[in-house]
């Protein structure tokens, strides 16, 4: 028909606009690109580098560039974009094989501004290229030699002194529960938590209304409103999206149950620091709490089994109160 784009024309279009970002992603060496905010871009390369992700300011990925972007390659591909009313997430393959995650809207928010702005934009680009010099040695995996773990921390023993154990749980990378009554300080603990967090790890955080300061420069919020939900975008969505935006720590906010089966899957996705709060009076009762949560969503998950495996990879930091003393009464 008169009129219609061709699929060629589509692509002839996407590969321009894209120029200001394959710049960043066709260089050598380079892993994987992130955009979490306007004006810069985070890139990871390969190599033995202590921290590999890297900060650029390039003021061409401007905000309206980056909305645009999305659009295009939506239409490019015949997905389904609408931040407003439909899915704000983009899942393709650009041309290459670089695997594209992007999101924009309400559900993404760096700071005070976005929301009034109509919302933020998030993406991640995984560059594909095949690499044949890559062999089982680069993985440590030899005939005859001993496996060896990455994490340093991993079989360490937990030491008795409270305090110790919970710093030794942050740098292990760890999963924690911060679990208390009402006002009693948990997010403002898990908040001082997050300060401990290695300055250059990639955070992002999932909330439903942002309560979560993170100092780091790396990070990505992610926020779905029990209130304002206007979109499709749900905690489901949240899990496919985790793993392509490769955080080293993921912060959730309350357990809910909406949230909590989740969490608990994030939690067996390899990542190291998930953290959460709950309310509840004791660890046992925040273990509980958090299958209830789960159960709420999955009622057919063991319950017993559920309980063993959170108790073996979840570690619980309870704070109780009486009346305007707080105190951290328990680390399991």
């Amino acid at each position: 028909m008169s009129g219609e784009i061709s699929n060629a024309d589509k692509f002839r279009v996407l590969e321009s606009v894209l120029r200001p970002l394959s710049f960043w992603y066709s260089q050598e060496g380079v892993e994987e690109v992130a955009i979490n905010h306007p004006g810069g871009v985070w890139v990871r390369k390969r190599g033995k580098f202590a921290h590999p992700w890297h900060y650029y300011e390039d003021p061409a990925l401007t905000r309206s560039y980056l909305k645009n972007l999305l659009y295009i390659i939506a239409n490019s591909y015949d997905k389904d974009f609408n931040p407003e009313g439909g899915t704000p997430v983009v899942y393709v393959d650009l041309p290459g094989g670089h695997r594209f995650t992007g999101i924009a809207g309400q559900n993404v928010q760096y700071d005070s501004s976005d929301e009034l702005a109509g919302g933020g934009v998030a993406m991640t680009i995984r560059v594909f290229k095949e690499d044949l010099s890559i062999g089982f040695g680069d993985f440590g995996f030899d005939k005859g030699a001993r496996l060896r773990p990455i994490n340093k921390l991993t079989g360490v023993e937990d030491p008795d002194d409270p305090y110790e154990r919970l710093l030794l749980s942050i740098k292990r990378g760890d999963h924690l529960l911060i679990s208390g009554a009402t006002a009693t300080g948990k997010t403002t603990f898990l908040n001082n938590i997050i300060k401990i967090l290695d300055p250059h790890k990639r955070i992002l955080t999932i909330e439903d209304t942002r309560e979560l300061i993170v100092p780091h420069k790396n990070r990505v919020h992610v926020v779905i409103s029990r209130t304002k939900a206007t979109n499709n975008f749900d905690y489901r969505g949240v899990i496919d999206l985790a793993v392509r935006f490769t955080p080293d720590a993921i912060i959730g906010g309350e357990v809910s149950t909406s949230n909590a089966n989740a969490l608990w899957e994030l939690m067996g996705t390899g990542h190291e620091n998930c953290f959460a709060t709950i309310h509840a009076e004791s660890p046992d009762a925040a273990y509980k709490a958090f299958i209830g949560r789960i159960l709420y969503t999955s009622p057919t998950i063991d319950r017993e089994k559920t309980l063993k495996e959170m108790k073996e990879k979840l570690r619980v930091v309870q704070i109780n109160r009486n009346g305007n003393i707080r105190a951290v009464t328990a680390v399991t």
